[in-house]
């Protein structure tokens, strides 16, 4: 792995300085965007996995924190603008990728708010080396949709690669991002607010999902093949082994098996919680709530 922090280019953002990050993984570069705004602290702002994972999800939320903050928000390789070339995505590649950018970008233990399935490798990061000074966990996950559902790792295998597959699994990547199917996963488990999810909010969702590539980071996701960690068990024991800071938020409308996961993290010694309106996209739905419930947390201390 090798890294390069290059030039600034055009790109639809949320009003920050937009930069490529080029980096290998076993002899291929790709290049990451990522965005920068506001002036102070450095804050790094990760959004979750999903198939329509994108750094403009977390963007209102960046525009909030940049008062007080300098936000860095990327585009996880595979998703959003960057490269999603036909990698076999596994947690390797995101592990290797996070540690590699933050030694490049930034030079202090840094604040880290970390979205959905981002929890597991900022956990993991933070175990291995002083990469993080406090971290915030909005509606944490560390299982894919797939197994969430029951599916063994056969079948999730199975689907995975026929999703990979050049004609038939594009047929059924298309099927599985249509706009209508797009507004139902939303209004089932991602916003709240069904006044939100509006046709014009469905179609830039719907237009991240059908750029060249993208159906395979997204199928690793789905599939679980996206999963730092394969038991709570050892979600849990991340979480009881950190010695920095902790805070995690939690939407009071998340489905309820991602929930129980939730209570079950916020139940362990030392990890501060709060519930708010909202569920799994609690980040991008209420991004001024989460503001308010972390700031003291973020601001303070004395955690």
């Amino acid at each position: 792995m090798s890294t390069n922090v290059l030039s600034t280019f055009a790109a639809i953002g949320f009003g920050g300085v937009v930069q490529e990050y080029l980096w290998n993984w076993e002899n291929q570069q790709l290049r990451v965007v990522y965005e920068t705004l506001g002036e102070g602290s450095p804050l790094l702002l990760l959004p979750s996995f999903s198939s329509v994972s994108t750094r403009l999800e977390v963007g209102e939320l960046a525009k909030l924190l940049a008062p007080n903050f300098q936000v860095v928000a990327i585009d996880w390789p595979g998703f959003g603008e960057s490269s999603r070339p036909s990698l076999d995505y596994r947690p390797e590649i995101y592990q290797h990728f996070l540690e590699d950018f933050v030694k490049a970008v930034f030079n202090t233990p840094i604040t880290v708010v970390a979205a959905g399935h981002a929890a597991s490798y900022v956990l993991q990061l933070a175990l291995k080396q002083a990469a993080f000074s406090k971290i915030v966990l909005l509606a944490p996950t560390w299982r894919g949709p797939l197994p969430t559902m029951g599916a063994s790792q056969q079948i999730a295998g199975f689907v995975r690669e026929l999703v990979r597959s050049p004609i038939l699994g594009q047929a059924l990547y298309k099927l599985n991002t249509t706009q209508s199917f797009l507004s139902l996963m939303y209004r089932r488990h991602v916003f709240t607010d069904a006044a939100k999810i509006t046709p014009s909010f469905i179609e830039k969702k719907w237009q991240t999902t059908q750029q060249p590539g993208a159906r395979f980071a997204s199928a690793a996701f789905v599939t679980g093949n996206l999963d730092a960690v394969r038991e709570q068990s050892d979600f849990l024991e991340l979480v009881q082994s950190l010695t920095v800071p902790l805070m995690v938020v939690i939407g009071e409308s998340s489905p309820p098996k991602s929930r129980e996961e939730m209570n079950a993290l916020v139940a362990l010694p030392g990890v501060r919680s709060v519930v708010i309106p909202g569920s799994l996209g609690l980040h991008e739905e209420y991004p001024a709530v989460v503001l308010e419930v972390v700031q003291d947390f973020l601001f303070s201390s004395e955690n």
